[in-house]
């Protein structure tokens, strides 16, 4: 049966959602705020660092943000209000919504330092709803695009942009790599990044949606690297190899494991 609760969660995650898209329009500069790529002195810039993606990356928000919004209206029909899946989801998604908003404020206001934790945060609230998609099948093709894969799509870019800003907030500090190149260093927390890429396939079952976004991010990282205004051969081979591996891991998990899901 429905419970208060029920309809208080179907109105945070709204609620969550609205303030999030705001925040994403303050971020693209739309809303009289600093675009996200010149904010915090550039730091987040495609010629920042050698972690960071090329512009055209950024466009995966758009089906981000589409999928989210529409899950947090979808969760709010009364179809949903008593939804155990629903019950279990409906808060992570609502709490990192939020956080997105938190860290673009955070980058509007200069704060480099606080951006690092706030998406750190983040991305451990998109494991936890990532982990509650996977301990239950949805119910229809619409919950398996607007929850599973907007939720994917979400944690596959997370991946990515939490080493571009760690790296940035490294590079903004002045760290010297402890005499190893930057080339090195890229080479490195590229690899992780696609480390993360690996555990995500096979904790996922090769789920489609997160390699999705987490190569489409590294791809434009490897894009940036040679032909950007920061070139880095090595960034660049390491991020192909990274997309290579997750998207080739990715897809002979999905067919080979018995316990795929969904997207």
């Amino acid at each position: 049966m429905a419970q208060p609760r029920d309809t208080l969660r179907q109105t945070v995650v709204i609620a969550s959602a609205v303030l999030a898209i705001a925040g994403a329009f303050v971020g693209s500069g739309a809303a009289g705020g600093t675009p996200i790529q010149n904010a915090a002195g550039g730091a987040l810039a495609a010629d920042a660092t050698p972690i960071a993606p090329g512009g055209p990356a950024f466009a995966v928000w758009t089906p981000i943000y589409i999928g989210l919004f529409t899950y947090a209206v979808w969760q709010a029909l009364p179809a949903q209000r008593t939804d155990a899946r629903q019950r279990r989801l409906g808060y992570p998604v609502a709490a990192s919504l939020l956080l997105n908003a938190a860290w673009i404020l955070s980058i509007q206001f200069g704060f480099l330092a606080l951006s690092v934790p706030v998406i750190a945060l983040l991305l451990v609230v998109l494991v936890w709803a990532f982990r509650v998609t996977l301990a239950s099948r949805p119910k229809n093709i619409v919950e398996t695009i607007v929850a599973d894969g907007a939720i994917g799509l979400y944690l596959g870019w997370v991946c990515v942009a939490t080493a571009a800003n760690f790296t940035a907030l490294l590079v903004a500090a002045g760290f010297d790599g402890f005499g190893i190149s930057a080339d090195t260093w890229a080479v490195v927390i590229i690899a992780v990044a696609g480390l993360v890429g690996v555990l995500v396939a096979i904790g996922g079952h090769g789920r489609l949606a997160p390699a999705a976004s987490l190569s489409w991010g590294l791809a434009w990282v490897a894009i940036a690297r040679l032909s950007g205004d920061l070139l880095s051969t090595p960034a660049a081979i390491a991020a192909i190899v990274s997309v290579i591996v997750v998207v080739v891991l990715t897809v002979l998990i999905r067919i080979r494991s018995p316990r795929l899901v969904t997207a």
